[in-house]
């Protein structure tokens, strides 16, 4: 298991930091999935390390989150809606600023007909 991350003289599992960031950007418009990369760099649904978040030195949080998305959203707005929605929820339930959200789209979905 992974070490705590420091926040302030407190340990945090990143995992609690990482249900935080996933729960904000699953609520961003456009979103369909969080998603984690699988055996051989494969993308699946599910919990895993789809989203890393660290602390750097200073205390501030950045993050790696990988998302799927409807088709027909815009990339570029769906991208900053994720990294506006996960940098405040994180700031807002830490206290701590984050230095980066970085989002990658791996997979577009199709609505079924």
């Amino acid at each position: 298991m992974s070490e705590e991350i420091q926040l302030e003289g407190l340990g945090v599992a990143p995992g609690v930091l990482e249900t935080i960031a996933t729960l904000a950007a699953g609520q961003v418009d456009g979103v369909v999935d969080v998603l984690t990369k699988g055996v051989a760099g494969l993308v699946q649904k599910g919990s895993g390390r789809g989203i890393v978040v660290g602390a750097g030195e200073d205390g501030s949080l950045a993050v790696q989150i990988h998302v799927s998305v409807r088709y027909g959203t815009p990339l570029h707005t769906v991208a900053v809606e994720v990294q506006r929605a996960v940098s405040d929820a994180l700031c807002s339930q830490t206290g701590q600023q984050v230095a980066a959200v970085d989002v990658f789209i791996d997979a577009i979905v199709f609505s079924e007909l």
